[in-house]
């Protein structure tokens, strides 16, 4: 383990409450803007609250907005999740259109998992040297230049004939046989 990982607080990587797995549940609890009405560095801030803010309220009805304004101070963006956690975030000189960007990034992700020193269930004395399995691992490397679709590397080459495939041949050459029998009982 490393030094720097000592004194994070511990934590387990986890979805939650399954989400997006039944219906999507928005983790973005609470935000709070708070900008300065006079101040210049607020301007971006101001902007989006007379723009946007009203529209974001309307699409997000389960995110309660706290609107605060404060004197001679920087502009700031606080957001509180399910889990607890809360991302604050300095918006001091910074436009309409990047607050509306890192707005977007508060409502789509789940906390700050920055400072969680991640856990995992198991644990072994001798890890792989070797690395992470992928599904890249054993692959051609001719794959890699190759234009597809191509029939050295498809899929459909490799494997049997399908049942449904046999039972179609087999009706194909039985309608054959049928429609000569016939042609030369006449």
């Amino acid at each position: 383990m490393s030094a720097k990982n000592m004194f994070l607080k511990p934590g387990f990587v986890r979805a939650p409450l399954q989400n997006g797995v039944g219906r999507y549940v928005c983790q973005l609890q609470r935000i709070v803007f708070k900008f300065c009405k006079s101040s210049g560095g607020s301007r971006g801030m101001r902007d989006f609250i007379e723009q946007d803010l009203v529209d974001f309220a309307k699409v997000n009805p389960g995110v309660v907005v706290y609107l605060k304004p404060r004197r001679h101070r920087s502009p700031v963006v606080v957001a509180e999740y399910l889990n607890g956690d809360r991302v604050w975030m300095s918006c001091h000189n910074k436009t309409h259109e990047e607050i509306t960007k890192w707005i977007e990034v508060c409502r789509t992700q789940q906390g700050n998992n920055a400072d969680t020193r991640l856990r995992k269930y198991q644990y072994t004395d001798h890890p792989s040297i070797q690395g992470p399995w992928t599904p890249f691992t054993f692959k051609d490397p001719e794959l890699n230049t190759t234009v597809l679709p191509n029939t050295k590397f498809g899929a459909n080459n490799r494997l049997p004939i399908s049942a449904t495939e046999q039972l179609r041949l087999m009706f194909e050459k039985q309608k054959l046989y049928e429609g000569d029998e016939i042609k030369t009982a006449e």
